[in-house]
């Protein structure tokens, strides 16, 4: 008999040798498998995971239907990414409409307001311009009642003999009117900080050109005579005299065009910024009771004859004079229907829709005529919204970022911008066409940079919102309320200029989707309007904010080293390197062929693109650092798209604008 121990294969023998492999391969089969279950965990959970979110869904959908798959990426990537049907606007556009229809919400929006205070004010307002039933009861009425106080004219009813700077006064300070020359408060040109009232051209409501031919100039005469004979019917003028008010007024219209010279002319000769006092003014263009107008105007300040303007073009203010002059004597009744049917045309808006479609026909023809695409028809509660903004700016402006852009949003935004800035501060350490000096100079301007996101700190001060229109009365017309806000806006601007200066006075509302650099103030602003899907949202993938966003970001901050790129402009530069540099870049631009074979190489767009590629060169240094110290990145669903892949197709939302800018029309 056999004992258990005998029946064991003995070591080293071919039985314990083939159990030894046996065993040792199930115990490389469990180790395999026990790896590919860790791994498979590990890559689940630490790798890109598709983000489901429904801010998420809704970028999704946006790529799916703005970009055209059929188009290889490699081939036309901007036409893979943006190949929207001909006609849709950019994104831009659609953000701008978003923007503008989140305000419409607010407006719209049965919140109990409290009585007398901004918001109230603005609601009525937005009230009154959408009550189109309001407004076509009223008709001409208060239009009417407007000329009346500016003493009639010949076309229709009671008229008196022109007063021409009691008119004038009246037309600039209570209607904002201004038809021989625009008088603005805004920034000396040399001192930022010092407001002085300019002087500057008039803006003239038909498309006259220096050299237009002929022809044209006989169409858009014929069009325009048109318009202003059918304002003067609407008004109750006699159709006869009417036309022949109309003609003259066109023919002073055409004269005044005949005296403006272009910037560039103005430029070159050192005379687009001439500082003259107001005596010195009344002695070069006697016809203007000066001090008189800009006093009614600007009310606040205190004006004297020795007061300083600046004055952009002189030589056509001295023609302008001589010919009101000359009306005077000759043809003070037309020169009078001159002035009023400005005054008609740039209230129309206000009016009936018999005016606006006057108006609109117009615009129509002139474009055809100045081979320009139509303009899009616009719905009346995007007008409305605008007006509402224009004049109520600081009550929408907190009620838009209290909705849009809370502190989540404003945080995420801010850490970007840091993550931004300080690749740009690395990246410039190691610039070949900089030396030592000037890497530290520009590393010093970036650092030392500010930056102001969502809203300005003065427009989101609560307490102003009542204070700031207790001069705005409403009603009975909405042609008379927006002659009030017109009144109320100009006063605000005037004692803006009168306070101490702020840091930075912005120039874009909160709810617009342009960034810019301040070259005086050294701040670069982003409002809320523009941190806005689809180019930036907290709980996006981290590739699609800094590809939109981020690009955006350090676009605007290589606007700080425009001068660099300047012929002269860096002398601690390298300028063969520099050179070398910017004419590869041309070369890279010059290789996408556009429509009518035009080009992006030319030195007008030359410094944008080279923030547009820096820009993108930095955005993406820095995403690749972020994702180096921080997992956990997403995707977007069912899309197919790395990262990096996701990086870029943010970029190219971005970039579309730029692209359809330098695109003829």
């Amino acid at each position: 008999m056999i004992s258990p121990e005998e029946r064991l294969p003995v070591e080293g023998s071919r039985p314990w040798a083939v159990a030894r492999r046996v065993l040792t391969a199930i115990l490389l089969l469990g180790l395999l498998l026990c790896s590919s279950v860790l791994l498979f965990y590990i890559f689940r959970n630490c790798g890109p995971r598709p983000c489901e979110t429904s801010v998420c869904l809704d970028l999704r959908d946006h790529y799916l239907a703005s970009g055209n798959t059929s188009v290889a990426p490699c081939t036309d990537f901007f036409s893979f990414a943006c190949g929207r049907a001909k006609g849709t606007n950019n994104s831009f556009q659609e953000l701008a409409k978003r923007n503008k229809n989140r305000l419409r919400r607010i407006l719209e929006a049965q919140n109990s307001r409290h009585p007398g205070s901004g918001e109230e004010k603005a609601f009525q307002f937005y009230n009154s311009c959408m009550d189109t039933r309001a407004i076509e009861a009223a008709g001409a009425g208060p239009l009417r009642q407007v000329i009346e106080e500016l003493g009639g004219w010949r076309i229709s009813g009671n008229w008196t003999s022109l007063n021409f700077n009691r008119t004038l006064r009246l037309l600039m300070s209570q209607y904002g009117h201004f038809p021989f020359f625009r008088a603005y408060l805004g920034p000396h040109p040399a001192f930022p900080h010092t407001p002085v009232i300019q002087i500057d051209q008039p803006e003239f409501d038909v498309p006259l050109k220096q050299d237009q031919e002929q022809k044209i100039y006989a169409q858009i005469y014929r069009e325009y005579l048109t318009y202003l004979s059918r304002l003067g019917t609407l008004l109750g003028g006699d159709p006869n005299k009417v036309q022949q008010h109309a003609s003259l007024s066109i023919s002073i219209t055409s004269q005044l065009f005949q005296f403006l010279r272009p910037l560039e002319q103005r430029r070159a000769q050192g005379k687009l910024f001439q500082m003259v006092t107001i005596d010195q003014l009344k002695e070069m263009a006697p016809a203007v009771d000066w001090l008189s107008c800009l006093q009614a105007t600007f009310t606040p300040m205190s004006l004297s004859p020795s007061q300083l303007l600046m004055v952009h073009d002189l030589e056509y203010l001295k023609n302008m004079s001589q010919l009101v002059e000359d009306l005077l004597l000759k043809d003070r009744d037309f020169l009078q229907s001159h002035m009023i049917l400005g005054l008609v045309g740039t209230l129309s808006p206000a009016l009936d829709s018999r005016f606006q479609e006057a108006r609109r026909k117009l615009s129509q023809k002139l474009r055809e005529l100045t081979e320009q695409s139509a303009m899009p028809a616009r719905p009346r509660w995007m007008k409305c919204v605008e007006e509402t903004g224009t004049f109520f700016q600081p009550t929408l402006a907190a009620l838009f970022v209290h909705e849009a852009f809370g502190p989540s949003t404003r945080s995420a935004a801010m850490e970007l911008f840091t993550v931004i800035q300080d690749t740009l501060i690395t990246r410039l350490r190691k610039l070949p066409w900089m030396n030592k000096e000037t890497q530290n100079m520009a590393q010093d301007k970036v650092a030392q940079l500010r930056v102001e996101m969502g809203a300005s700190e003065w427009t989101l001060k609560p307490e102003l919102a009542q204070q700031e229109y207790s001069d705005i009365q409403l009603g009975p017309s909405f042609l008379q309320s927006v002659l009030s806000c017109v009144r109320s806006l100009r006063a605000r601007i005037v004692q803006s200029f009168l306070r101490p200066f702020p840091p930075h006075r912005w120039q874009v509302s909160p709810w617009e989707v342009s960034a810019y650099y301040s070259t005086s103030d050294h701040v670069v602003v982003f409002p809320a309007g523009l941190l806005q899907p689809p180019f930036f949202h907290p709980g996006y993938p981290r590739a699609v904010n800094f590809g939109a966003a981020g690009s955006i970001m350090a676009h605007e901050l290589l606007h700080i080293f425009y001068q660099l790129l300047l012929p002269g402009g860096c002398l601690g530069c390298d300028t063969h390197a520099l050179q070398e540099a910017l004419l590869c870049l041309e070369r890279h631009y010059a290789a996408f062929p556009l429509p009518r074979g035009s080009s992006f190489n030319d030195s007008l767009t030359l410094l944008e693109n080279a923030a547009d590629a820096g820009g993108l060169a930095i955005a993406l240094q820095a995403y690749n650092k972020r994702l180096l110290w921080h997992h956990g990145e997403t995707v977007l669903p069912s899309l197919d798209l790395t990262p990096p892949q996701i990086f870029f197709r943010s970029y190219a939302q971005k970039s579309e604008t730029r692209r359809e800018k330098n695109t003829p029309k």
